[in-house]
């Protein structure tokens, strides 16, 4: 499997962290691509009509986008611990993935207005709204980030590479005040070897 991915993005690291949580990291050949909102790289295009990453080729040359998908696809090939649960506790564990992706998502365009857009042009009302939403799933995960941080499902694993990423491009968020709880499970959870060999800094990404 060859997996296209940016070093610094949260989303590959979700991949990357489930890779190491069902033994499969060792089978992802990683190539490095340049993704940027604002132009295409051909040969991310070429798999992935998005252009995005992370993006996953299959051995046997099919495309999996994105990381959603990527994430069931390499839990299904697990032949350990499940990262999806079934039945009830599904519909738990996808609601958090859902919750973790959406900070992420807010976040991603809260660094592009920041970072690539023009001065002139920024919109201070567009990045209080994004914001406003990160908070809200900050508030969210404070409330039920309550479980035992060697509990490992889908839901804990976005929501440590979403924490981790607020804290690798939002140290001014400071997103642990007023929030004991998602604090002391993410500084447990967070010493986990996948989220160690993860770090946007670690060699192994």
């Amino acid at each position: 499997m060859k997996l296209l991915y940016a070093r610094t993005s949260p989303y590959v690291r979700k991949v990357m962290v489930v890779a190491h949580e069902t033994g499969q990291a060792e089978a992802i050949e990683r190539v490095p691509v340049i993704a940027t909102p604002t132009e295409r790289n051909p040969e991310t295009a070429r798999h992935n009509p998005l252009g995005k990453v992370p993006t996953l080729i299959t051995g046997d040359g099919t495309a999996l986008f994105d990381s959603r998908v990527i994430c069931e696809y390499l839990d299904v090939r697990s032949s350990g611990p499940r990262l999806f649960p079934e039945g009830e506790a599904r519909w738990d564990a996808l609601t958090r993935h859902a919750l973790a992706d959406g900070l992420l998502d807010a976040a991603l365009l809260l660094r592009y207005e920041r970072v690539m857009r023009p001065t002139p042009a920024r919109w201070d009302a567009w990045e209080a709204g994004q914001i406003a939403k990160i908070g809200g799933a900050l508030d969210r995960m404070e409330a039920t980030l309550t479980r035992d941080a060697g509990e490992v499902d889908i839901g804990t694993v976005a929501a440590g590479c979403a924490l981790g990423y607020l804290d690798f491009r939002f140290p001014d968020l400071a997103w642990r005040t007023g929030r004991p709880a998602a604090t002391a499970w993410y500084a447990a959870f967070s010493q986990r070897p996948s989220m160690v060999r993860t770090t946007p800094d670690a060699a192994s990404t």
